[in-house]
């Protein structure tokens, strides 16, 4: 008897241990979603995507915002979460948000400071532009897109990254590719580009004279990590099961619960 007694308890022992490690391991992701200027149908596409990948496969549970309200340390009223409730946070904005001087510096320390995780989404290179921090935090600025929503040839730089494997080598998306700005190969990971050799590049707009057209990248920042993810402008590209076990891997990662390498390298050699 003594001997069972000892063996259930043990046993209830492991399951309350086994429960508060999986409460501990299930993350918390906020995506906001304001618009100030260009309005992307897609967002609200993204937005149910990421829920339900989150919710799908157990690993985050996913919060939304069309504010910014939640994008400081400040206590909030009436139980509301602030960026210390979360694991990450994830962009698809555009223009100059509804935040002042300290939601912005919340937001760099939650990230640098704190360790956490922040998603820029397409769009999200047109956030902030006259706020050169945000820009050296995500990796670079929206510089146009000069072929327009097409079919963009692409190229996986690399498929041992989180999320990558799931991409073919070589393909082509119909999408929305931007040109970035304030970007260098010095600062991030490429990990998807466009086939320079397949696009036009006499199309006025084209800046870039490096023929360097980064999609996704990532990188450290501080103590936390970064990732942008130019794709997403079409609604049908959310909907795709590639794409969607790329989020889900990517969101991992800059949660900090996947390993990658996020270490600057040149581009390699075409």
């Amino acid at each position: 008897m003594k001997l069972l007694r000892y063996l259930l308890v043990m046993a209830v022992s492991l399951g309350v241990a086994n429960a508060t490690l999986s409460q501990e391991k299930k993350r918390r992701l906020l995506v906001i979603g304001q618009s100030k200027g260009y309005q992307h149908d897609s967002i609200s596409t993204a937005m149910a995507t990421l829920y339900n990948i989150g919710r799908a496969s157990h690993q985050w549970d996913t919060f939304f915002r069309t504010d910014c309200a939640a994008i400081t340390k400040r206590p909030l009223k009436w139980g509301a979460k602030n960026l210390d409730a979360f694991d990450a946070v994830a962009f698809f904005t555009d223009g100059d948000l509804d935040m002042d001087n300290s939601q912005k510096a919340d937001l760099l320390s939650f990230v640098r400071d704190d360790g956490k995780g922040f998603i820029g989404i397409h769009s999200a290179a047109i956030t902030f532009l006259s706020w050169p921090e945000y820009g050296k935090m995500l990796g670079g600025y929206f510089d146009g897109h000069p072929w327009g929503e097409f079919k963009a040839p692409l190229v996986v730089e690399d498929s041992r990254f989180p999320g990558m494997r799931h991409l073919p080598q070589e393909f082509t998306l119909q999408d929305e590719i931007y040109q970035i700005k304030d970007f260098s190969r010095d600062n991030v990971r490429v990990l998807l580009r466009l086939d320079a050799g397949k696009i036009d590049l006499s199309r006025k707009g084209v800046h870039r004279k490096d023929k360097d057209f980064a999609v996704i990248w990532a990188r450290k920042y501080g103590k936390g990590r970064v990732l942008y993810n130019g794709l997403g402008h079409r609604e049908n590209v959310w909907e795709r099961p590639d794409i969607q076990k790329m989020w889900l891997d990517m969101v991992g990662w800059t949660m900090g619960d996947l390993s990658g390498d996020a270490t600057p390298r040149p581009a390699p050699t075409r």
